[in-house]
C-alpha cells in the first residue's frame, strides 16, 4: 500500500469515527470472504459497517483522532476488523452475537469504545441482550397508554353502572304506575 493511500485511509477513518460515537474490534480469524460479506449484511441492515483494516493503520488513526480515545494498542493484535456503529450499539452488537452463535462463535469481540469510553466483553454481552430501540419505544408506548386504557374501562363501567340503575328505576316506575 503506498504511503498517499495510507493517508488517505486514515483520514478517511477519522472521518467515520467522527460520525459513529460506538467502535467494536473483532478477531475474525477462522471466516471465510462469504462468512464476512454475510456479516457485513448483517451489521449494515443494522445501521453498522465492518471493516477488515492494518493494525497499524488502525493504532495510527486512533492516535491522530481528533478525539480523546482510550488506548487500545494492546487489543490490535492479530486479524483485526472494525464495525463502526452509527445509529446505536445494540443493533450491532445483536448482530454480531446472532452472528457468532451460528459460525461457531465466530467473530470474537475483543474490545470497545462507546462514547469515548472503553467497553470490555462483559458490557458488550449485555448490550446485545438488551431490547432493540424500537421494542423500547413499544414497551414505552405500552406503560404510557395503560394509565389511559385504566381510565377508560372505570369510566365505561361507572356508565354501563349508570344504565343499569336507569334501566331499574324505569321498570320500577311501570310497575308502580
Amino acid at each position: 500500500m503506498k504511503r498517499s493511500d495510507k493517508e488517505t485511509f486514515v483520514a478517511d477513518f477519522q472521518s467515520r469515527l467522527q460520525e459513529a460515537p460506538v467502535l467494536y474490534l473483532t478477531d475474525f480469524s477462522g471466516l471465510d470472504v462469504k462468512s464476512i460479506t454475510v456479516l457485513r449484511d448483517r451489521l449494515h441492515e443494522s445501521g453498522a459497517e465492518y471493516l477488515v483494516v492494518k493494525n497499524r493503520l488502525l493504532k495510527r488513526a486512533l492516535e491522530t483522532a481528533d478525539m480523546e480515545l482510550p488506548d487500545l494498542s494492546e487489543h490490535l493484535k492479530g486479524p483485526t476488523a472494525v464495525i463502526l456503529a452509527g445509529e446505536g450499539p445494540v443493533g450491532p452488537a445483536k448482530a454480531l452475537t446472532d452472528f457468532a452463535k451460528e459460525h461457531g462463535d465466530r467473530p470474537t469481540f475483543k474490545v470497545g469504545i462507546m462514547d469515548q469510553q472503553l467497553l470490555v466483553e462483559g458490557q458488550f454481552k449485555r448490550l446485545a441482550t438488551l431490547p432493540s430501540r424500537e421494542e423500547l419505544l413499544a414497551q414505552l408506548a405500552g406503560a404510557l397508554q395503560a394509565p389511559m386504557a385504566s381510565l377508560a374501562g372505570v369510566l365505561q363501567a361507572k356508565l354501563q353502572e349508570t344504565a343499569g340503575l336507569l334501566d331499574a328505576l324505569r321498570e320500577k316506575k311501570a310497575e308502580e304506575g
